[in-house]
C-alpha cells in the first residue's frame, strides 16, 4: 500500500506537475497546489486515487496508462480508497481522514472521452471509482513511495 505517484497543479486548468515529495498543512492542504487554503467544501485538502482503477480504464479504452489523467493529488497502489471514506489514517508522516468520494464531474468526463466513450459515459463509468476526499489533519510531507497506513 504505497504513494506511487504526487501530482499537483498550481494554478485552476493548469497542467499537473509530476513531483517526488510535497509538503502538507493542516487543514490547507498541499502547498503550492490550486486548491491550497480553500474551504469550499470537507475534503478538499487532498485527492487520491489507485492507479489500478486508471490502469483498468486505460486497458478498456486501449489506451496507453497514464497515471496522472484523473487530475488526483496521489495515486496509490495496493489499498482500496473507498474504505477509507470517514477514517483516519497516515501517508508517511501526515495523519488524514477520509471524507467522500471523489466522484467524477463533467470536466473528467470531457477530459476521458473519446471516440468510443462519450463524456457522459465516462463520468458514468467512474461513479465509485473515481477516488478520495481528504482532511489533512497534521503538517509534514509526502514523498513517492511513502506506505499508507491504515491502522491509525
Amino acid at each position: 500500500m504505497i504513494v506511487e505517484r504526487i501530482f499537483i497543479s498550481p494554478a485552476r486548468g493548469a497542467a499537473q506537475v509530476e513531483r517526488e515529495r510535497i509538503a502538507l498543512r493542516r487543514g490547507m492542504g498541499v502547498v503550492g497546489d490550486r486548491n491550497f487554503g480553500i474551504s469550499k467544501h470537507p475534503g478538499q485538502n487532498l485527492t487520491l486515487v489507485e492507479a489500478e482503477e486508471i490502469e483498468c480504464f486505460c486497458a478498456e479504452q486501449a489506451r496507453a496508462a497514464d497515471l496522472s489523467l484523473t487530475r488526483r493529488n496521489l495515486v496509490t497502489r495496493g489499498v482500496r480508497l473507498n474504505d477509507l471514506v470517514n477514517a483516519e489514517f497516515r501517508i508517511g508522516d501526515v495523519t488524514l481522514r477520509g471524507v467522500e468520494l471523489c466522484e467524477p464531474c463533467v470536466v473528467l468526463g470531457s477530459a476521458l472521452a473519446g471516440e468510443s466513450l462519450a463524456a457522459p459515459a465516462v463520468v458514468k463509468r467512474w461513479v465509485g471509482r473515481g477516488g478520495l476526499r481528504v482532511d489533512v489533519l497534521g503538517d509534514g510531507e509526502i514523498v513517492r513511495g511513502a506506505q499508507v497506513a491504515t491502522d491509525v
